[in-house]
């Protein structure tokens, strides 16, 4: 197992590489495509607030899996017309169809923590914004997000752990991330301890989350404690 470790060393750098971009971009598109879904969910208008639930309903109610063959083999199918308005380049590639389906698919997630964390702000404090004149805009972006973020951080961290196991998805439409190499290695030795190598890689990256995000939450509850 080792050998296939040092013997293949650049290949499981850049399949590393390939999963923690995919999955760190994933996760921060999304964060800020959810912020308009979170918002249109709790819109008065009804046809944003019900237009945003079919989306949120119809992306966490089919598997991403399928999300990713439609966006990469579905879309393939329309080269002609993505050429004409010149986003061909974009859909041909594979890392990029992954990236968008992963976005889109944390941001149907990301929006409903976002909706609950908002839900659970006091009224007091909104009010307190209209009082000192701030505008809806900067009362959401100056008390609403700041206080929800920091409340959605455990979630956030759960839906970043998530994204990266199932980052190992995109190895079927041959995107090289660390599944996708050992997948590579295993045809050329059939060995089937390239398939370690892969778990432990993202237990690693997973483990390496982990220690970041309680370090934020213990700065979050210091802050908290503190007043600043």
């Amino acid at each position: 197992m080792l050998s296939h470790l040092t013997d293949n060393l650049e290949l499981w750098r850049i399949g590393l590489t390939n999963t923690v971009m995919l999955t760190a971009l994933g996760v921060f598109f999304g964060f800020f495509v959810a912020i308009p879904i979170a918002a249109a969910r709790l819109s008065s208008n009804k046809l944003l607030s019900k237009s945003a639930f079919g989306y949120v309903y119809i992306v966490r109610g089919t598997p991403l899996l399928v999300q990713i063959f439609i966006i990469y083999y579905g879309l393939g199918q329309f080269h002609k017309e993505l050429k004409a308005i010149g986003v061909w380049w974009f859909f041909r590639d594979a890392f990029n169809c992954g990236l968008l389906a992963f976005t889109l698919n944390s941001a149907a997630y990301q929006s409903e923590i976002l909706r609950g964390g908002i839900l659970a702000v006091p009224k007091g404090v909104i009010e307190a914004g209209s009082a000192l004149g701030l505008t809806t805009f900067q009362i959401f972006r100056r008390v609403i997000m700041p206080i929800t973020v920091g409340r959605m951080l455990p979630a956030f961290g759960n839906e970043l752990v998530l994204l990266l196991k199932a980052s190992s998805l995109v190895s079927i439409i041959t995107v090289r991330d660390v599944l996708g190499q050992a997948r590579f290695i295993y045809a050329q030795t059939f060995d089937l301890s390239v398939f370690y190598i892969a778990a432990l890689n993202y237990l690693i990256v997973v483990m390496i989350i982990e220690a970041i995000w309680r370090r934020l939450e213990s700065r979050n509850a210091w802050l908290k404690y503190t007043g600043n």
